[in-house]
């Protein structure tokens, strides 16, 4: 049974980092393209970043690009978010996700995901 846990969100002020994990069971792990996104209160879910099979590629929103860095551990069967120079505007909930087999790098189709963690709270204050 893949489970996918994230942890490490938070209420933070504007202009301050987090960083999110994502642990994994139940899979290979290093085989799977994986991807965090958001869902904001009345919102669809965003593309925040994904990162294919062994980190040699990575993608991101516009929105966080500079801000935010994913990176992933195999050898740990974890996924990171390092978010820099938070914004209000990041208040969401955080999940993670395994890369579907109709995954590409570039994607931002929550249906090219197929298993999803519970999600983690971030709140920004401004």
């Amino acid at each position: 049974q893949v489970q996918l846990m994230e942890s490490g969100g938070a209420l933070i002020q504007a202009g301050g980092s987090l960083r999110l994990s994502c642990a994994a069971s139940g899979l290979p792990f290093a085989l799977y393209p994986m991807g965090w996104f958001r869902r904001a209160p009345g919102k669809e879910p965003e593309l925040v970043a994904t990162i294919t099979q062994s980190g040699y590629r990575t993608n991101y929103a516009d929105s966080v690009k500079g801000r935010f860095t994913i990176s992933r551990d195999d050898a740990k069967n974890a996924m990171y978010l390092q978010m820099n120079s938070l914004k209000p505007e990041d208040t969401a909930v955080y999940y993670c996700a395994t890369g579907a087999q109709t995954f590409y790098s570039g994607t931002q189709n929550p249906r090219d995901f197929d298993n999803w963690g519970q999600g983690t709270q971030v709140t920004v204050s401004s």
